[in-house]
């Protein structure tokens, strides 16, 4: 790994953690719950985020220009939820990811189903470029419908990710993740998935630091809470200075908390 590429992943990375804050539903989504106007979701959570992983157009439109959070670009795409989401291919150069300022390319992989190829060779494909200009791929094993999200599945997407070359992979929890994470020589965060209470959000988030990952990649848990800034703030506390659960939860305001009992 050359210097800029281990600079990047160090931004992303802070102590070898970190707090993704995922704003790139809307590529297959469109205008998701708390993310109708993105700039509104994302200015008071970016203190608080290690790195944004959004679309270009996002970034353009949405993201103070003046903003030093670190970018990870969302390169994969072209299929919607009206579709076969596996179908994807890759929808931004690594050029224009460079010109962006990005600090790491996510293209999703989804291991098993109709399209695996497809996304295998996208994944393998943006890590040969991103070689050629010393920018990390991090590799989201994505997951169509039909498919289980247990530690055996999980274990091979996350393997197949570090081999063909992704620098960190991001997954589902899932029980057994310990053992996720000991088959994957890069780091693994994990994915937020759909809203849950807060404070499973929190348990899933505190296993998970627990089991061996290295950060968490959170979106809806985090911009769709009644208390968005409260719970950034509270997986913050887990993730980079150990809390427990309930002094994360501490963090929440009162009318969450409240929500929970």
């Amino acid at each position: 790994m050359d210097w800029g590429t281990a600079n990047r992943i160090s931004r992303i990375m802070k102590g070898g953690k970190t707090v993704m804050l995922a704003v790139d539903h809307g590529y297959f989504q469109g205008p998701t719950t708390g993310l109708e106007n993105p700039r509104q979701t994302i200015a008071p959570l970016l203190p608080y985020a290690d790195s944004l992983m959004l679309t270009r157009g996002v970034l353009r439109t949405s993201v103070d220009t003046a903003a030093s959070v670190p970018i990870v670009l969302r390169v994969s795409g072209g299929t919607s939820i009206l579709k076969e989401l596996s179908n994807e291919g890759v929808t931004t150069s690594v050029e224009e990811a460079l010109r962006l300022n990005a600090s790491a390319l996510a293209v999703s992989i989804f291991v098993g189903s109709e399209n695996e190829k497809q996304t295998l060779l996208n994944l393998s494909e943006l890590i040969n470029e991103g070689e050629r200009y010393g920018i990390p791929v991090l590799a989201v094993t994505a997951v169509g419908r039909e498919m289980v999200r247990d530690a055996r599945y999980l274990g091979l997407a996350c393997r197949i990710a570090a081999e063909l070359g992704a620098q960190i992979v991001k997954t589902y929890y899932t029980e057994g993740f310990d053992k996720v994470v000991a088959g994957c020589p890069v780091p693994v965060v994990i994915a937020g998935g759909k809203k849950i209470p807060e404070m499973e959000a929190l348990e899933m988030a505190h296993a998970a630091i627990a089991s061996g990952a290295s950060g968490v990649d959170m979106g809806r848990n985090i911009f769709q809470s009644t208390d968005p800034v409260g719970m950034i703030k509270a997986v913050r506390t887990i993730v980079h200075e150990g809390a427990t659960v309930k002094e994360a939860a501490d963090l929440l305001e009162p009318k969450s908390r409240e929500a929970q009992a």
